[in-house]
């Protein structure tokens, strides 16, 4: 009988570590960090939360999977695909609903485990899961078009074709300034990695787009274009620890939730 083994990747690789794997791994970590943490203000903004759960989340669970993990290479971030799930349950349940289901969730993949049911997922045809992949990206692109062409409109409807009917309509108040720093994001995004192999396209646009704004607001007096800081004030504190109630109606409810991120987490 097979016995179960679990010793993370990290305690293996510290056997033979040498400078040179260290600078190269000090690199990498700050290329991730620089790229990760952003995309996790985004993710975060997008799910209904502060920036700073975000960042706080991404730290700790990056943390988490590299420190456990099995393998030497793994990346532990934000991914698009919760986003509208999370979005839902949080207009529903709040963030403590939110944190029920995520512990429903991770009970259920261990179930999955215990019982070995993850071979179940190769049955699952890979047509679905590019099409839910693709859908979740099309509803996620959907939602940040206000932002994108700097909207100024204050309700969003929730409906998928009412948006961008709502968008059409408010086209011609859009700010020209927010677009072209869109647009030339996305493009640096897309052509970067044809001219540079090494450095993400995402980390350019970041740092390059940013240093640009701060001069247009700076020397230019063009202030029209928002940030993160003119939309919310970031906490430099952690949280605190809060224990959710949880009760049958609540759990009853977050079931199908947490059935949806356990499927996603195993996919």
């Amino acid at each position: 009988m097979k016995t179960f083994e679990f010793k993370p990747k990290l305690y293996t690789c510290l056997k033979n570590y040498s400078r040179e794997t260290f600078l190269s791994d000090l690199m990498a970590g700050i290329i991730v960090g620089i790229v990760a943490l952003p995309l996790a203000i985004a993710f975060g903004i997008a799910s209904g939360v502060s920036p700073e759960k975000g960042i706080i989340t991404a730290i700790i669970a990056g943390f988490i999977i590299s420190f456990l993990g099995g393998s030497k290479v793994q990346i532990g971030g934000p991914t698009g695909a919760f986003i509208v799930i999370v979005y839902g349950i949080i207009q529903q349940y709040g963030e403590k609903g939110l944190i029920i289901a995520t512990i429903m969730a991770g009970v259920l993949l261990i179930l999955l485990g215990l019982f070995k049911l993850g071979t179940i997922i190769k049955y699952i045809p890979y047509p679905i899961v590019v099409g839910f992949t693709s859908g979740i990206a099309v509803t996620i692109f959907t939602t940040q078009i206000k932002d994108l062409f700097g909207l100024p409109m204050k309700i969003v409807p929730a409906d998928f074709f009412s948006k961008w009917i709502t968008y059409i309509q408010n086209l011609s108040t859009a700010n020209l300034w927010s677009t072209i720093v869109g647009l030339t994001s996305i493009l640096i995004i897309i052509y970067t990695p044809k001219v540079l192999k090494k450095i993400p396209g995402s980390l350019i646009a970041i740092i390059l787009m940013t240093v640009i704004v701060y001069l247009l607001r700076t020397y230019a007096g063009i202030d029209s274009i928002e940030t993160i800081g003119d939309r919310f004030t970031i906490k430099a504190s952690l949280p605190q620890a809060d224990v959710p109630s949880m009760s049958w109606t609540v759990v009853k409810g977050l079931f199908p939730a947490a059935v949806t991120i356990a499927v996603l987490g195993a996919i």
